[in-house]
């Protein structure tokens, strides 16, 4: 059935609801690294460089893995 728009309004519904897992992974994720580096910090800019690494922890993750994978 389409919606005033014209498209369907069940693939947009179905194109929202399959995103929902992987945000809310990535939010535990991110949180759990936030406390495992907010541990370590000892000042106010190792605070600051926790959260920086609190969120792009999964690119180190990912390079990490390539370099094993092809070295």
């Amino acid at each position: 059935m389409a919606n005033g728009n014209g498209r369907s309004s069940g693939a947009s519904a179905a194109g929202a609801a399959g995103s929902g897992g992987a945000g809310a992974v990535y939010g535990l994720g991110l949180i759990g690294a936030l406390v495992f580096f907010w541990q370590q910090a000892d000042g106010f800019g190792e605070y600051l460089l926790a959260i920086l690494k609190a969120i792009v922890w999964p690119a180190f993750l990912v390079y990490e893995a390539f370099s094993a994978l092809l070295g």
